[in-house]
């Protein structure tokens, strides 16, 4: 099967790549082995070097790969510039902090000289997908390799330019070749890359079902593993919120990167002493979201990435308004060419229907009315799903409660949930587990290894 590139916004075909054979895959991991076994040896300052250089390259292309992105997901052409430019940031970030992250542990023993070193295990599969396509390689790519593994790449089929283009910027940059190996791998090829012994370890970001399948595979090979899985993150309205704030952050929220976002605020979790209000306001500003071309600046929202994801989030809608849900704004796919879904918002949606059970990967919001705080958090606890959530408040005793109470990976308060350099991202349940970025991503794909001089 080809990997081929559709243009989301106009439904044509814009590239079209083979995937390699068994001969070619086997070359690609026999070169990342090869890397791996000089780039540990690399110094930090070699590594900080040829990385820095890889952000300048990214900085100086950025609206080449922004409508690279753009033409391959769909997402708007001002999301795709932010997108690479967040990328070099990351670059720039562990090129300068990376060294201090893997400096030895000194541990008083009884020992002359104890501690604890971190060192890279060998070639990382990582296996990405489509809603950020440059950005999921960065997050997870840029700490592994800056700590002395090599990353071999099996990107989503469709993005393929961008797989490319990462692959090209490290040996543009000067990296050694095989440091970031693309592989056009088919998803019945990977658990013999899994399984083979050149590969230390394998990252997925993506769904359920594919973290589990991974996952399954990584164990049979005793082999370790991070997942970034669903989500359904709550973004709770306090009692004390301020809505001026809140509703604009509301809609950016749902419909940033055209809502195809695992992080992106799904369930909107009420208070019933503002529940009347916010709503009133959200679905307002919801429907104002403009939905166009993704080139044009005066676009908001974009195309979801294909049809059959646009038909899936169709029918997740139009069932759940069928068993009760009441469409405050959008409700219904759009005619015409392209793949476009509006801003949607629901409410009064009944359990077990699907925009509750199952995750809306599209810009529809689903609004909750809940008693007080504690059942607010509850609610947003209701879930099989612990990515991310957000809490809205002006009073610092209630973002306490709900930073303390609710069950995910990523809290933040009076603002939209984001990944950043800085903080470790992941999450817990069935939103998976390990961690990118910060010290904890440096080190995840690191052999700890206690030492005792006596």
């Amino acid at each position: 099967m080809p990997f081929i590139a559709t243009n989301p916004a106009t439904g044509q075909v814009i590239a079209e790549y083979a995937a390699h054979s068994p001969a070619e895959i086997d070359a690609r991991l026999e070169r990342a082995a090869a890397a791996f076994r000089a780039w540990r040896a690399t110094s930090h300052e070699e590594r900080r070097t040829l990385m820095t250089r890889a952000a300048e390259l990214l900085e100086g292309e950025i609206p080449a790969v922004a409508e690279l992105m753009t033409s391959e997901m769909g997402k708007t052409f001002a999301a795709a510039k932010g997108e690479a430019s967040k990328c070099a940031l990351t670059m720039r970030y562990f090129a300068e902090h990376t060294e201090a992250y893997l400096e030895p542990e000194s541990i008083v023993t009884r020992g002359r000289r104890s501690g604890v070193r971190f060192d890279p295990v060998g070639p990382i599969l990582a296996i990405m997908p489509w809603n950020f396509p440059l950005w999921q390689i960065v997050r997870f790519g840029i700490p592994t390799i800056m700590a002395g593994n090599v990353v071999v790449l099996k990107h989503a089929p469709n993005v393929p330019g961008s797989a490319l283009y990462i692959e090209d910027l490290f040996r543009r940059a000067g990296f050694p070749e095989g440091v970031m190996t693309n592989v056009f791998a088919e998803v019945e090829d990977v658990p013999a890359i899994i399984g083979d012994d050149r590969i230390a370890g394998v990252t997925l970001t993506g769904s359920e079902r594919a973290g589990r399948s991974v996952a399954a595979l990584a164990g049979q090979h005793l082999k370790k593993c991070v997942l970034e899985l669903g989500g359904s993150d709550p973004f709770i309205v306090g009692a004390h919120a301020d809505l001026d704030l809140t509703v604009p952050h509301a809609v950016t929220a749902r419909i940033q990167n055209n809502g195809q976002a695992c992080i992106a605020a799904k369930r909107f979790i009420v208070v019933r002493e503002r529940s009347e209000e916010f709503l009133s306001r959200f679905a307002a500003a919801m429907s104002d979201v403009t939905t166009g071309d993704p080139m044009d600046p005066a676009t908001a929202l974009g195309p979801i990435v294909s049809r059959a994801q646009r038909d899936l989030l169709d029918a997740q809608v139009s069932s759940s308004v069928a068993a009760g849900a009441v469409v405050h704004a959008g409700g219904a796919a759009l005619a015409g060419e392209g793949y476009f879904y509006p801003a949607t918002v629901l409410s009064h949606v009944p359990s077990g229907t699907r925009a509750i059970t199952e995750e809306l990967f599209g810009p529809v919001a689903v609004v909750h009315v809940a008693e007080d705080l504690d059942d607010a958090i509850a609610y947003g606890n209701a879930t099989p799903w612990g990515l991310g959530g957000s809490i809205w408040s002006t009073d610092d005793a209630e973002i306490d409660r709900a930073i303390a109470g609710l069950d995910v990976g990523v809290v933040f308060a009076n603002a939209i949930v984001a990944s950043m350099p800085e903080l470790p991202f992941g999450g817990t349940k069935n939103s998976g587990f390990g961690r990118e970025l910060s010290a904890f991503g440096v080190r995840e794909f690191t052999n700890v290894k206690s030492y005792f001089v006596a």
